[in-house]
């Protein structure tokens, strides 16, 4: 029933909510709906609404969203995230995992804040996993998984949180052999259900596939891959900025479900 005034400069990363939180104090503004129900005409402080600020920590700790003390963390060069991930699929692919970050321990340590240094957009079929095949562990990489590894305003959302908050300086784009979701596009016919609109969010890219050579599901997916990367790196303003001044890199990439190996797109 309240609506917060502030600015960009009134937010501050705090521990107990994952960084979205309003830093103290704020000016709470009655919302229209409560003062015509409630009679408000006055303003009011964070002091006064300690309860709301419960629900915000509450319902951010339920997303998941920990960002505690991120801005001190270390840094992770773009270069540096990148050799983690194809030396840990290397490992992978050869079957010497090392499964690191994954002991009790660890699992205590990251539950005070996380600082994952790459973001993988990826596909939700079972046979994918980043933190498996890239041979990570808890905390290390933040994943966001729809079919088709679709890019829209949700997924848009999450990485940038991700960018901002949580200082990732990768950005995956990470398609696969096999996908069901492009199999679909490219056989084309009526999609039941929501299953419409995956298939229509893949239309370009099984377009650009069907006119070159060679397998066309293989096809759309690099170009599928390729397009939501080269989206990503343009999006403003927390993204597209993040990718100028050098500090974030966003890549495409094809996994082979078979071999395990994952390729890097140019």
């Amino acid at each position: 029933m309240f609506s917060v005034n502030r600015s960009r400069s009134t937010l501050a990363l705090n521990s107990n909510c994952g960084g979205l939180c309003p830093a103290a104090p704020v000016t709470v503004l009655p919302h229209p709906t409560s003062q015509a129900l409630f009679g408000h005409k006055s303003t009011t402080t964070m002091s006064h609404i300690h309860v709301r600020l419960f629900a915000c920590a509450t319902l951010v700790a339920t997303l998941c969203l920990s960002a505690s003390a991120s801005d001190t963390a270390p840094r992770v060069t773009p270069e540096a995230a990148l050799s983690r991930l194809t030396e840990g699929n290397k490992r992978f692919v050869e079957g010497a995992a090392t499964h690191p970050d994954q002991t009790a321990e660890h699992r205590v340590e990251v539950a005070g804040g996380q600082h994952p240094f790459a973001i993988v957009l990826t596909c939700a079929d079972s046979r994918l996993s980043p933190e498996i095949i890239f041979d990570q562990g808890i905390g290390d990489i933040f994943v966001v998984r729809n079919a088709g590894n679709l890019l829209d305003d949700h997924v848009l959302g999450s990485i940038e949180y991700a960018v901002e908050h949580l200082h990732a300086t990768l950005i995956v784009v990470l398609g696969h052999t096999k996908c069901g979701a492009v199999s679909a596009a490219v056989a084309g016919g009526e999609a039941p259900g929501h299953i419409k609109s995956i298939i229509e969010s893949l239309s370009d890219a099984v377009a650009m596939a069907k006119r070159k050579p060679g397998d066309p599901v293989d096809n759309a997916v690099r170009i599928s891959a390729k397009l939501s990367a080269a989206a990503l790196a343009k999006a403003e303003p927390i993204v597209g900025e993040a990718v100028k001044s050098g500090e974030l890199q966003v890549m495409a990439a094809r996994y082979d479900i078979a071999t395990g190996q994952v390729d890097f797109l140019k």
